[in-house]
């Protein structure tokens, strides 16, 4: 599986879970902060993964390329929105694997609490756990928009953002950046969108006890994307959680934006 890296050359390894939608560019978040601390971050092409490679069979699969690309050492984890989600089911198959794993504005399961109404892509995972056949058809949609213009799927994306999201949104450069993991997310990829979203929408309640850990939590007080109620969630249930911070007036992006220095300072020093 084809994988790209940030950071230092040759420092210790961090695996980064991308967004859903999202791809490997969005670490480059971690780039300059990775060379300051000498870590090494690594990002998986996991959307270009068969489509037929499902559920727990599609966890195993990442779980052993890690270990491959980190020589059997172990590593230690980002998980960002529903790339969070991915994280937690990967790692149950990485027994004494990771050291330390940081939650991003992440992702509950959508039976723990009354998320939907408050979510900006409520309408996206509703269609996911109604009708996935046609939720692959919207999927391919989103493909052919990327293609043709990825300004016009930004401005869908981000026409309910909230909080410094809002104030992101109107930044060239992230603009820019964005619109480059839009067009790789969904151009070619769609299926592998799909098809985290389809597993993000099942019940997995049941597999954060498995999550031992050692786990940080980092959230935006205003998120809608993922309901600062999630946070709440996730902190009482995997019980190697031990600690959790809200940033006051930060929602989505802004809040990786935010953790991400402070994620690599607290894995620098550990």
């Amino acid at each position: 599986m084809k994988f790209s890296r940030f950071g230092s050359d040759d420092g210790r390894i961090v695996v980064y879970f991308h967004g859903v939608p999202g791809a490997q560019d969005e670490c480059s978040i971690f780039d300059l902060e990775g060379k300051n601390h000498g870590l090494t971050f690594v990002c998986l092409d996991r959307f270009s993964v068969d489509p037929s490679v499902n559920g727990e069979a599609y966890y195993r699969l990442l779980a052993t390329e890690i270990s491959r690309i980190a020589s059997g050492k172990q590593v230690d984890v980002v998980g960002f929105s529903i790339g969070a989600f991915i994280a937690l089911q990967t790692i149950r198959y990485m027994a004494n694997g990771v050291g330390n794993l940081h939650l991003v504005s992440a992702a509950a399961p959508l039976e723990t609490g009354n998320y939907l109404e408050a979510m900006a892509g409520k309408q996206v995972f509703k269609l996911a756990k109604a009708a996935p056949a046609l939720f692959v058809l919207l999927s391919y949609w989103q493909g052919l928009l990327a293609w043709l213009s990825t300004d016009a799927l930004f401005r869908l994306l981000f026409a309910s953002a909230v909080g410094e999201d809002k104030v992101l949104a109107t930044d060239s450069e992230f603009r820019a950046g964005i619109a480059e993991v839009l067009k790789a997310c969904f151009v070619g990829r769609a299926r592998g969108y799909a098809r985290d979203i389809g597993l993000y929408v099942l019940p997995w309640e049941s597999t954060l006890a498995e999550v031992s850990v050692t786990t940080h939590i980092w959230h935006g007080a205003d998120d809608n994307w993922s309901p600062p109620l999630m946070a709440e969630y996730l902190k009482s249930a995997i019980p190697g959680c031990i600690s959790a911070k809200i940033f006051n007036g930060l929602s989505h992006y802004s809040c990786l934006y935010r953790a991400a220095p402070e994620i690599c300072s607290l894995l620098g020093k550990a």
